[in-house]
């Protein structure tokens, strides 16, 4: 948690090289590495950076630094979507991971700049406590701004193991934002503690935070629902393969098929788990370009002999938009197949990917020779928002689908609570580092929100998080598997649940308030 005295003033002779190498060091927090005591204590390194900068422009550089770097390496897993796709070329991707930080940096830089402008520069509690608000205010930026980018709050390295919610079991009544602030405060404590050698309660705070990091909780309660999900396995090079449609769909299917068909259950494929379209009224040529059947009844009908006549589906699928005969966009949806093989509801997808899912300034880049990572020519537009679907025996379900599950207060119809969320994804995209990650913020949203999570992946990492963000099953990357259990239960709402992203602002103002007040009470 903290670092001696001595490293920390030679690091800070050469303060922008070090802000980079902090960014860099800070980053190993995430997952897979998990490294969450080398993160805090690169954070508390920039908070000894800040403090000894001469303004705020000089802390606004630094916070720059740090973010470049620390966004680079984290996000490095972005460079891989560019090798499944032959528009453009793969050496691209490493140069838009950079090209991303650039941008992405601004938000640590505002929380640098800001503490200084509200607390001034002394190496003390008040410019800590500005520095985790000023943290809090800037992670929620980063969250809506340009349609937002959340991936890797800094709160998530708090986060413990599969069996363990570790100090992210706060997150009901602090929320992702102000999680990254007390992470944040932590390092800053650390230094503090260091600096006036107060050791005993240095090694004290440590034990008591690894401790909890460590601590596991007891067995949570059984549901009532039965569930199967399924991770097919599909290669990235065959998923969107017409070719290759039909073997996935069997193998799907033979994954899916009913161990006991007179009991009622939800079955859960992951996003492009049918490549069929399965809405009616599409002018016939689109059902005939590439789908094996050719015709939505006939697709729907042979899901439902797959699932059974007591079960439901909730699938990855895509939904025209259909203008005089021609389609003028897409949608990425989620749509409830139940066994009579009638579709009983569906969602389309809010939070798109910018570059992935459509291609903004289309008139510029397209001369350009710029193209969406995914496959098509249509943009994706985006649906409405959260929307829970009610299933009758199925139960309430709450949907995001793919990377919509990074958006703190944003993945639930707080006005129609679901009783769990789920999360198909296709993560084979994302290389070594994305899906662990991904899996890691899905586990935040069931902690903050009370609600299990059931990620349904073509490829890892699958699994069945329960309300206090435990996984109780999962199945790894690149193994075809099934998982049958039943969808843990729900907490009741959560004081975050109430609030929103409103409980963490309330948060950062306190903390902004207090380092205020006693900032200029230590000035005389």
């Amino acid at each position: 948690m903290a670092l001696r005295p001595s490293l920390l003033i030679r690091a800070t002779a050469r303060p922008r090289l070090a802000a980079l190498a902090l960014g860099l060091v800070a980053a190993t927090g995430f997952e897979p590495l998990g490294l969450w005591p080398i993160a805090l204590v690169a954070m508390g390194g920039l908070f000894v950076l800040v403090s000894r900068t001469g303004g705020w422009r000089e802390a606004l550089v630094l916070g720059w630094l740090f973010g470049f770097a620390h966004f680079t390496f984290a996000n490095s897993w972005i460079a891989t979507a560019f090798t499944y796709q032959a528009n453009m070329p793969a050496a691209l991707g490493w140069l838009a991971v950079p090209l991303l930080s650039l941008y992405l940096a601004v938000y640590p830089a505002i929380a640098c700049a800001g503490v200084r402008l509200i607390a001034g520069d002394r190496l003390a509690w008040p410019l800590a406590l500005g520095f985790a608000g000023s943290w809090v205010v800037s992670e929620w930026l980063r969250g809506w701004m340009f349609t937002g980018f959340p991936w890797d709050p800094f709160g998530v390295v708090l986060l413990g193991g599969f069996s363990r919610p570790g100090i992210a079991a706060l997150a009901p009544w602090l929320g992702t934002y102000a999680l990254s602030g007390f992470a944040v405060l932590l390092s800053c404590a650390g230094v503090l503690l260091a600096k006036d050698k107060r050791f005993v309660p240095l090694g004290l705070a440590a034990a008591i935070v690894t401790a909890a990091m460590l601590w596991v909780p007891g067995p949570g309660r059984e549901g009532t629902l039965n569930f199967t999900l399924v991770q097919p396995d599909i290669g990235q090079d065959v998923l969107n393969d017409a070719f290759h449609y039909d073997a996935n769909f069997r193998k799907t299917a033979a994954l899916t098929l009913p161990r006991f068909p007179d009991r009622e259950r939800v079955v859960l494929w992951p996003e492009s788990g049918v490549q069929d379209y399965l809405e009616d009224g599409y002018p016939q040529r689109f059902y005939d370009m590439g789908d094996v059947l050719g015709d939505p009844v006939l697709t729907r009908y042979r899901i439902a002999r797959v699932i059974g006549p007591r079960s439901i589906l909730l699938t990855g699928a895509t939904d025209l938009v259909i203008s005089q005969g021609r389609a003028v966009g897409a949608y990425n949806a989620v749509t409830a197949v139940n066994g009579k093989g009638t579709i009983v509801g569906s969602y389309h997808k809010a939070h798109l990917v910018p570059y992935g899912e459509y291609l903004p300034m289309r008139w510029l880049l397209v001369p350009l020779g710029a193209a969406r990572l995914v496959p098509g020519d249509l943009d994706f537009w985006p649906g409405p928002g959260p929307r829970t679907l009610d299933l009758g025996p199925w139960g309430k379900v709450g949907v995001q689908l793919c990377y919509e599950i990074t958006f703190s207060g944003h993945v639930v119809d707080r006005a129609h609570r679901p009783d769990y969320i789920f999360n198909p994804s296709n993560d084979g995209w994302f290389g070594a580092f994305g899906p662990p990650q991904h899996l890691a913020q899905a586990r935040l949203r069931a902690i903050e929100e009370g609600l299990p999570v059931l990620r349904a992946t073509t490829n890892g990492i699958s699994a069945v998080i329960d309300a206090r963000g435990v996984v109780r099953a999962f199945a790894p990357e690149h193994v075809a598997r099934r998982i049958d259990g039943k969808v843990p239960p729900a907490l009741p709402p959560t004081l975050f649940a109430r609030l929103g992203n409103w409980l963490p602002l309330g948060w950062a103002l306190l903390l902004l308030i207090i380092a205020a007040v006693a900032s200029r009470r230590t000035r005389r």
